[in-house]
Parts: structure tokens; C-alpha cells; sequence
């Protein structure tokens, strides 16, 4: 018997691989590889996903409809052919935006308790 993919709780915290995964998809389609790029250079190399992550958590997200593999495939000669490309789905969208509004509040808590500084004084 197959069991239905459920589509996360927008209340509930994500995953940080998750999370991390399609933000580095939010501004373009990208291979598997790209994204383990991106997330070490989003993260300032303090996220480094290694190849078991990152795919177990792409079939997450493509079973939960937030991620989705493109038909579209760049030149061969510029490309390898072996590689998938990925992309953001519109609920895949707005999960991240709603998960990106969860952290922000968490933020604004931390620096109303002086954890952080406020904005006005950074940068």
C-alpha cells in the first residue's frame, strides 16, 4: 500500500538541510551538486551537506511538493546529461517564505532580549 505524501506543517520549525536546500533553489534551478555549493557558500561554510543529506532530503521535498525536478536540460555540450536539475514549486515557495517569517520573528524575540544587536546599529 503507498502512503500519501503530506505537505509539512506551516507551524512547525524546518529542518535546517531543508530549509537551507531551498533557499539555495529560490533564485533558479540548479543540479545536486550546485546546491551543495550553494548551501556552503550561503552558510559561509558552516553548513557542508554531504551527498546522502542532500539527496534524502531532495525526495523529501519533491515527495511534500516543495521542490521539483525540471524537464528542462541545458546545452549537453555545457552540461552533463546525467545531472538533474531542481527548482522551487510554488508551495515550495511558500514554505520557505513562511519558515523565513518563523526565523525572523525568532530574531526580532532575540534582539527585544538583547542577544543581538538591533538593526539600526549594524552595519
Amino acid at each position: 500500500m503507498a502512503h500519501a505524501q503530506t505537505q509539512p506543517d506551516p507551524a512547525s520549525p524546518m529542518a535546517p538541510a531543508a530549509f537551507h536546500i531551498l533557499l539555495s533553489v529560490a533564485d533558479g534551478e540548479r543540479h545536486g551538486y550546485a546546491i551543495m555549493q550553494e548551501v556552503a557558500a550561503l552558510t559561509r561554510g558552516a553548513m557542508r551537506l554531504g551527498p546522502g543529506t542532500l539527496y534524502t532530503n531532495i525526495k523529501r521535498l519533491t515527495g511534500a511538493g516543495l521542490l521539483e525536478e525540471t524537464e528542462e536540460r541545458p546545452d549537453p555540450e555545457q552540461d552533463d546529461e546525467r545531472r538533474r536539475y531542481y527548482r522551487l514549486t510554488d508551495e515550495g515557495r511558500r514554505a520557505l517564505g513562511a519558515e523565513s517569517q518563523r526565523l525572523e520573528t525568532l530574531v526580532e524575540i532575540a534582539r527585544r532580549r538583547k542577544l543581538l544587536p538591533h538593526k539600526s546599529m549594524i552595519g
